[in-house]
């Protein structure tokens, strides 16, 4: 069963693709790769993010409050109305990530969006969170505002599930055809090939992951795929 609830620390890094390269051999020495990612192929992660009319949620994020919400549905490749998707809030609260989702048909998933009336349970479904949402909607008009997508290359550590380690690349957004069925298009986000390395864990990180950041002075900084897209957007 997927995980669907998530608490952690997530700090991230812009790298080249030279930088890449060398992180991936060490990767490759101290972890397994994502059941996904067989022979190193990246697979796809495509989003709709949802706010309001006046873009608040995103404008908040923006202001790095110390709490910050968004909603976003979220699927692996292009799905059709019944292709299982994930209907995510997202909350982060002093650094620590938070993040509750559940399993819906696209179609259901739509048209809870839509009406903000939850669908009929099912026994793929995570009630709990469906009852989140749903108050999340009520408290926010919200509307689809933007497609982001991205390939993925993903690491967990062995026999610790608790670290999780990603690389983002093409990152991919439109702000038309708002429907994930719509197919996996839209306009480079940044400039290059560089990559989106992301380091998940809610614990300290191991000694050989802190020596290879030192080793290619790989610098944490603040990154926002759907704030970076906002403020390109304006």
């Amino acid at each position: 069963m997927a995980i669907e609830v998530f608490n952690r620390y997530e700090q991230k890094y812009i790298i080249d693709r030279e930088i890449f390269e060398k992180v991936i051999k060490i990767m490759d020495t101290h972890m397994i790769l994502d059941q996904y990612n067989r022979d190193h192929n990246p697979y796809t992660i495509a989003n709709i993010y949802y706010d309001t009319s006046d873009d608040y949620l995103v404008r908040k994020s923006l202001s790095k409050p110390e709490y910050k919400e968004k909603l976003r549905l979220r699927a692996y490749g292009v799905p059709d109305n019944n292709t299982k998707v994930f209907l995510e809030i997202k909350k982060k609260y002093r650094g620590i990530v938070n993040k509750r989702r559940t399993v819906l048909t696209l179609s259901e998933a739509c048209g809870f969006l839509n009406s903000t009336i939850p669908p009929k349970p099912k026994d793929y479904m995570n009630l709990q969170v469906v009852k989140e949402i749903e108050y999340f909607l009520q408290v926010y008009s919200l509307q689809p505002k933007v497609y982001l997508a991205y390939d993925r290359i993903a690491y967990f550590e062995k026999d610790n599930n608790d670290l999780r380690i990603s690389f983002d690349q093409n990152i991919r957004t439109r702000r038309y055809d708002l429907d994930l069925s719509k197919g996996d298009y839209g306009e480079n986000l940044l400039n290059g090939e560089v990559y989106l390395m992301e380091i998940k864990t809610s614990k300290a990180m191991p000694l050989w992951l802190t020596d290879m950041l030192t080793r290619y002075n790989i610098k944490k900084q603040s990154f926002s795929k759907y704030g970076t897209e906002f403020k390109k957007a304006i």
